[in-house]
């Protein structure tokens, strides 16, 4: 099942091998020991080639310090450049697929690996099931020199970050900018432009990066989804999120519109323009 000259990350429990220092990778010498449920190449990087596999049981291979091991989250933190983001967040969505799809939506039928494709494929009615993306917007809403910073009920104490959520069926992206801004925090935006997107690996969704305008109402967190919300100027900003995610690029990218300097380069790997 595996090859050399390949270059492999682990996933054990749903989870990719890594300490905070970055990814674990391995090499097919150094996982002959280990008992393979499936692996599946990560066709989108071009220099190498990447495979991710899913160990069975939950025993990591031989050499990994254990109680080093830590979070998807930290290990991005650690990255340096577009192409390691995309190869973790690549991985991470291959592994939630396979141990999420394991039988046909058709006729329940167990689904087994293609054998050409980043797919799986009933043998009983031949359907085709392919990685899940699920697309949602993010925008960050504007009111002069001030931007909407919202505290989340799944956040990190102190922690505040743009608004979010997923596209619904039937819907444009634009549309469901308009309709998650209200829902959330109860005010009407207008003015709405796309910026750029990104992968999201937890666990599979794909960001539409927007700015948008303030028009009208009064700041009204939903409760549930949103505990609170305000309007924050470049001086006075709060605990925001980690620079690999789209809602840190789109904050500097208010920030060096409206001519501020950047304390600390938030995107090492994409521009903020």
């Amino acid at each position: 099942m595996l090859d050399k000259g390949c270059i492999y990350l682990v996933a054990v429990n749903g989870y990719l091998l890594g300490y905070e220092t970055g990814v674990l990778e391995f090499t097919q010498e150094t996982l002959v020991d280990v008992e393979i449920e499936a692996s599946y190449r990560i066709g989108l990087i071009s220099n190498a080639d990447y495979r991710v596999v899913i160990v069975k049981g939950d025993e990591p291979p031989a050499g990994v310090e254990k109680d080093r091991l830590c979070g998807l989250r930290t290990i991005l933190s650690t990255i340096t450049n577009e192409q390691q983001y995309t190869l973790l967040a690549s991985a991470s969505q291959i592994v939630t697929w396979h141990l999420s799809f394991k039988f046909c939506p058709r006729c329940a039928t167990s689904l087994d690996a293609h054998s050409n494709e980043l797919a799986k494929i009933c043998g009983s009615c031949g359907h085709h099931q392919y990685p899940r993306i699920s697309p949602c917007i993010i925008v960050l809403v504007k009111k002069g020199d001030r931007c909407l910073l919202a505290h989340g009920s799944k956040f990190a104490p102190g922690r505040y970050s743009t608004l979010a959520g997923f596209i619904e069926a039937g819907e444009s992206a634009e549309n469901a900018v308009v309709r998650e801004v209200k829902e959330e925090v109860g005010i009407a935006v207008g003015n709405i432009q796309y910026c750029f997107s990104q992968s999201w690996p937890f666990p599979h969704s794909f960001m539409l990066g927007y700015m948008a305008d303030y028009v009208e109402g009064d700041i009204t967190p939903d409760g549930e989804e949103i505990l609170d919300a305000d309007w924050f100027s470049a001086d006075n900003l709060p605990t925001l999120p980690p620079k690999f995610t789209i809602a840190r690029r789109l904050i500097d990218r208010f920030l060096t519109e409206a001519g501020h300097d950047l304390v600390e380069q938030s995107s090492p790997f994409f521009t903020t323009e």
